[in-house]
């Protein structure tokens, strides 16, 4: 697979000194778009002076899946499209090179790269890449939903490849989601017949240290999602037994790197189910609670 033939792509909003840190991680080879949602932080001047290939849109227009679908339709011709976001950067320079390995198998459609937490990641941060990305790789097909459950259709657009004709094959990412565009497209390709690729050698930094309501905010929106494209849990299973692996995971990790923490992420993991809980039954708030849950408000400006 010749890298030549790749395109990252990087949608922005207001967070230059990242987007700078993610830059220089690139090899200088690296054909790189970046689509700015109208920042107030100077990106776009920076992507000009610097002859940054961009596109800027209104803050109004940006979709987690429709922003992503329209670099296919704004730099098309490419056989296999990256998708970083802004707070992540590689580990390496090879890493591109170690993401598109598994697309020589041609049946494979999408590749998760590994994401390590960032340097001054606290425990409950460390914790999440560690339980998301393991040691190791694999090549998943529809076959491995029965062991794996929903985690076969893992996949996150931090550091994520697609093959063009397997993205569009499907429809490409959708525009109707408030997130989970990734898991969403990767669920399709699996069911489609198509693989996907978890690539332990292809090494991005890249995680959070989320306020308590930030965390709530954010497994509302997860739940809203869920609800709305109930087929994936019915295609794959719950989500609920991973929710239980991860907790009883966190807390021996916690044991051993940070027991202070532990009262800390028991709060956490109740406000995470409440939100989750609340976005599964999203369709029975008011429009302006889900406005107050969530943290996508703009979604709710489109959506009942």
């Amino acid at each position: 697979m010749n890298a030549e033939n790749c395109l990252v792509v990087v949608p922005t909003y207001n967070g230059l000194k990242d987007l700078q840190r993610l830059i220089d991680s690139l090899p200088s080879n690296a054909h790189f778009f970046v689509i700015d949602s109208s920042s107030s932080d100077g990106t776009a001047d920076y992507l000009t002076e610097h002859e940054v290939d961009h596109l800027v849109i209104p803050t109004s227009e940006f979709n987690h899946g429709g922003t992503r679908q329209r670099a296919l339709v704004e730099r098309p011709g490419y056989e296999i499209y990256i998708f970083m976001t802004q707070d992540a950067y590689l580990a390496e320079p090879e890493a591109i090179e170690y993401l598109i390995q598994p697309f020589e198998d041609p049946m494979v459609g999408a590749v998760c790269g590994k994401q390590l937490p960032h340097l001054e990641a606290r425990p409950l941060g460390r914790h999440a890449r560690l339980f998301n990305y393991p040691v190791g790789s694999r090549t998943k097909t529809m076959a491995d939903a029965s062991v794996l459950g929903i985690k076969a259709a893992f996949m996150s657009n931090s550091f994520a490849a697609y093959r063009s004709e397997s993205l569009m094959s499907v429809g490409g990412f959708p525009g109707h989601v408030i997130l989970g565009e990734d898991m969403y497209v990767a669920a399709r390709m699996l069911m489609a017949g198509w693989k996907v690729a978890y690539q332990g050698s292809a090494r991005c930094h890249h995680s959070h240290d989320y306020t308590l309501l930030e965390e709530g905010k954010r497994y509302f929106d997860i739940g809203v999602f869920l609800s709305r494209e109930n087929w994936i849990q019915e295609s794959f299973g719950s989500a609920g037994g991973e929710g239980m692996r991860f907790v009883v995971s966190e807390l021996k990790f916690l044991a051993q790197h940070g027991k202070f923490y532990i009262p800390d992420a028991l709060v956490r993991n109740g406000i995470k189910m409440l939100g989750f809980k609340l976005g599964k039954q999203e369709r029975r708030l008011p429009i302006k609670w889900k406005r107050k849950l969530s943290m996508h408000r703009r979604f709710w400006n489109s959506s009942p």
